[in-house]
């Protein structure tokens, strides 16, 4: 061989001279790959349309499938079930179930379904999740107010925001018509502050006003303050204001030495004797307490009922 251009020539190569020289043999092609080279390009554009267009349909077939599309079932009435047997029924129907929140009321029994969304009947797609409120095993507390001196209207409304129930309603005389003198608890007064369940049922004892007839005004005056109040109580005369004269450490084994009204006015009746003050069931009566016992007149009768 000769570089004519380089002026240099080269030797003539035989291929026959290297016989472990190995040649590439030409790269074959698969049928298909073949098959789409062969054919024009606006054939191949078409068939790669139809095949998209085939996955799309494809793909819109299958998703009524996946997602249940056209599929409902009617929800079943679970409230006031137990919430065990309210999860088997409604997951036997093959909804899914959730436990959204817990409340407290004494209607339903404990463990109860309270309120379900959505609500029964409805016609949901199947396999939809239903929200279940459950009623509480245990009745959350709430703290007893103070309500003396509330309207009989304005403290039943109190106890309901509160959960509680009004109970038993009595009366006794005091000028204080239809207002709260005593809060109940079992009978017995419950202090403001007292915690107490939801759906505890409270009684008050309610004024009823100023008795109609006038009475003597009882003379206390030696009387301890437990006897003192028993005394009252009984003949339907409230306790004002006790003042305690000295430093006390138990009042009520503690003394009355004045009270207010006297049991006798200033005026003197035809028999030269002072006339007794009188006093209307309900109204107050203030006293005054000791611990020493006073001395009492007893030149003067007294008046008690």
């Amino acid at each position: 061989m000769y570089l004519g251009n380089f002026g240099i020539a080269l030797p003539s190569i035989q291929i026959s001279q290297f016989p472990n020289l190995k040649i590439p043999k030409s790269p074959k092609f698969s049928p298909l790959f073949k098959f789409i080279t062969d054919k024009p390009l606006w054939v191949n554009i078409l068939a790669g349309l139809g095949i998209v267009l085939i996955l799309i349909l494809f793909f819109f077939w299958s998703l009524s499938w996946i997602t249940g599309y056209g599929k409902y079932e009617k929800v079943p009435a679970v409230t006031g079930q137990n919430i065990i047997a309210a999860q088997k029924t409604l997951e036997d129907k093959g909804f899914d179930v959730v436990i959204h929140d817990s409340v407290y009321v004494d209607s339903i029994a404990k463990q109860g379904v309270v309120r379900q969304s959505p609500e029964a009947d409805a016609m949901v797609k199947a396999g939809r999740t239903i929200y279940l409120t459950v009623n509480r095993s245990i009745a959350p507390q709430v703290e007893m107010p103070n309500l003396s001196g509330f309207s009989i209207k304005s403290a039943e409304m109190y106890l309901v925001s509160l959960g509680l129930k009004l109970g038993e309603v009595s009366y006794k005389p005091d000028i204080a018509r239809n207002s709260v003198l005593e809060q109940l608890f079992n009978g017995n007064p419950i202090a403001p502050g007292t915690r107490i369940p939801i759906g505890t049922v409270i009684g008050f004892v309610l004024g009823s006003g100023v008795g109609g007839g006038e009475i003597n005004v009882p003379d206390l005056v030696g009387m301890t303050l437990g006897e003192a109040r028993n005394y009252l109580s009984g003949i339907g005369v409230n306790i004002g204001s006790i003042v305690a004269m000295v430093s006390i450490r138990d009042s009520a084994s503690s003394f009355v030495v004045k009270q207010t009204p006297a049991s006798l006015s200033d005026s003197l009746g035809v028999d030269g004797s002072k006339v007794p003050n009188k006093i209307k069931q309900g109204q107050l009566m203030d006293i005054y307490i000791s611990t020493m016992s006073p001395v009492k007149d007893t030149t003067v009768t007294p008046h008690n009922n």
